[in-house]
């Protein structure tokens, strides 16, 4: 099976909209709107196309880790820890299982995004 997707063109309207809020990620402005859809979600893996309003939101992968692409907008990711490292359209990212911190939505954002999940022992 492929699965192909233009996440880019898909309208925002199209989207399932809600707010951010846990298991995610804790909203620390107030509440955020996110829309997305997953295209491909299996135990280990998941990936789709999502889309949040500007915030700042404060983001723990202890369980899982996540691989994004940037579509549109910007955003400032800061590890504890680290430095700020802004991220704009064209810009990928990894954050590790154990990455922790805190991302700012300065402009609407689009991303693709690729959630792993380690195997079971």
């Amino acid at each position: 099976m492929t699965i192909s997707f233009r996440a880019a063109d898909i309208p925002s309207s199209d989207l399932a909209e809600k707010p951010l809020g846990q298991p995610s990620a804790e909203p620390l402005t107030g509440e955020i709107l996110t829309r997305s859809q997953v295209f491909f979600d299996e135990p280990q893996i998941t990936s789709g196309t999502w889309e949040c309003e500007p915030g700042a939101s404060r983001w723990e992968f202890t369980t899982r880790g996540e691989v994004i692409y940037v579509l549109s907008g910007r955003m400032t990711v800061h590890e504890d820890g680290g430095e700020p490292v802004e991220l704009t359209a064209g810009s990928s990212c990894i954050f590790p299982i154990g990455w922790c911190g805190v991302w700012t939505v300065h402009e609407t954002l689009r991303k693709v995004f690729v959630v792993y999940r380690p195997t079971a022992s």
